[in-house]
């Protein structure tokens, strides 16, 4: 089969023939149609994220939508010619706390697609059949996006415990955030939109930010009294929002980090113990989510703004959302 391996970190991902994938016990093959490209694919590849032990062939991608071309043994509900997704979640080990508290995303234990074990940038995947997400029809390119960006932009709603008439700030206004914003919006939320480019906040407009700010150096100090939010959700991989996520807040909101951020920020707990804000992350989600979250795209599908790519373009795609010059969501079409 066709792939992009990662021969080195920071080295253009090598477009060559890989053996095809075998499924094993509990395990499916999935014939890819489409496969999109996250940022956390990026870390991954510059070396920031690295496995205990490379996966063989060393294959980025985790948000894969295909057709089951085989299934292995003691596999059921799962039969050659379903429509599968393949997320970052490959398995989870099922015992520990946060997997018996429906929280696997947390597992410490996980196996990762294309981190743990070879992922979505080829032609055919091995997903584990009890982690694959059940698809219904409809534009590969649109659906992939949704495995994981889309999953992210719900859990973290989900996790924030969002409801209906309360506000909602978002910081960062890329994919995820995009996502975000419709979700909230569907909520019932008043949602404020929060990014650098207008560009983006004009398009969170349209996708139901009632209200856009331009974040700048002074956003913290400037910010309108009038907007503080219940919930904060930062989805920009910067340190440069947080000063203006805690201006934001309302007593007793909650804060909700998506963006991988490796840099510490500073914390006062006066504030903290004054006004009560809880401080959270999220990751990913689980697979109650994504199944409630793929029931709520085919109601009404979200939007997502998706470039379609061929394979042999992938290594551009990294550089691009590295660079952050990318347009919306990159997606492999096979």
């Amino acid at each position: 089969m066709l792939a992009a391996t990662l021969d080195g970190f920071c080295q253009p991902l090598r477009i060559g023939q890989v053996a095809r994938p075998v499924p094993g016990r509990g395990e499916i093959l999935v014939r890819l149609e489409a496969s999109g490209v996250c940022h956390s694919d990026v870390h991954i590849w510059k070396g920031g994220l690295r496995p205990p032990l490379n996966p063989s062939p060393f294959v980025l991608g985790h948000e894969g939508v295909g057709i089951v071309a085989a299934v292995g043994s003691d596999v059921s509900g799962w039969m050659i010619g379903d429509r599968a997704g393949v997320a970052w979640l490959h398995n989870t080990c099922g015992t520990c706390d946060e997997c018996r508290a429906g929280e696997e995303s947390f597992c410490q234990m996980q196996n990762a697609s294309g981190f743990n074990v070879p992922g979505t940038f080829a032609e055919y995947t091995v997903a584990d059949a009890r982690f694959a997400a059940k698809l219904a029809q409809g534009d590969a390119a649109a659906i992939a996006p949704l495995l994981c960006a889309g999953l992210t932009a719900y859990g973290a709603i989900k996790r924030a415990g969002l409801k209906a008439g309360e506000s909602c700030v978002i910081f960062g206004c890329g994919g995820l955030g995009l996502y975000a914003v419709q979700i909230a919006r569907r909520l019932g939320a008043r949602v404020i939109a929060v990014d650098t480019d207008p560009e983006k906040l004009r398009i969170a407009a349209t996708h139901g930010a009632e209200t856009t700010v331009l974040a700048t150096p002074l956003l913290a100090q400037q910010w309108d009294s009038s907007h503080r939010a219940h919930v904060c959700i930062n989805f920009a991989p910067t340190t440069a929002t947080w000063d203006a996520m805690v201006a934001v807040m309302r007593p007793r909101g909650r804060i909700i980090s998506a963006a991988m951020v490796s840099e510490p920020v500073a914390l006062s707990q006066e504030w903290l113990a004054s006004s009560g804000v809880s401080i959270t992350g999220t990751s990913v989600g689980t697979r109650t989510q994504m199944g409630e979250l793929i029931d709520l795209h085919a109601r009404a599908p979200l939007i997502g703004q998706i470039t379609r790519i061929p394979l042999k373009d992938v290594t551009m795609a990294l550089m691009a959302l590295d660079a952050g010059t990318a347009k919306g969501r990159y997606c492999i079409i096979f």
